[in-house]
């Protein structure tokens, strides 16, 4: 894949922008368009700074571990809710 435009129109917009602006103002231009690039990219990488510690900030906590299911073992019945006691018989009482 090439390039998005042909080389020659670059010179040709050069050569367009040499005449418009001279050759004292090209200095000044160039000057104006690299600070505008570099506060561009600061304030881009900023930004992404700030997204990435705002993400980092809001993650998610884990989910609680789940409960272990009660085991039969240390299950207790009181006395209210006791089946009837066997006697020696076999008879409940």
């Amino acid at each position: 894949m090439g390039l998005p435009f042909h080389p020659l129109w670059l010179v040709l917009i050069l050569a367009i922008v040499l005449i418009i602006f001279g050759p004292g103002k090209l200095p000044e231009l160039g000057g104006a368009v690299g600070r505008g690039i570099r506060e561009f990219r600061k304030a881009s990488s900023e930004i992404t700074d700030e997204v990435k510690s705002s993400m980092d900030r809001h993650e998610p906590a884990p989910p609680p571990a789940p409960a272990p299911p009660p085991s039969s073992t240390a299950t207790t019945v009181t006395a209210d809710h006791a089946a009837p006691a066997e006697t020696e018989t076999g008879k409940k009482s």
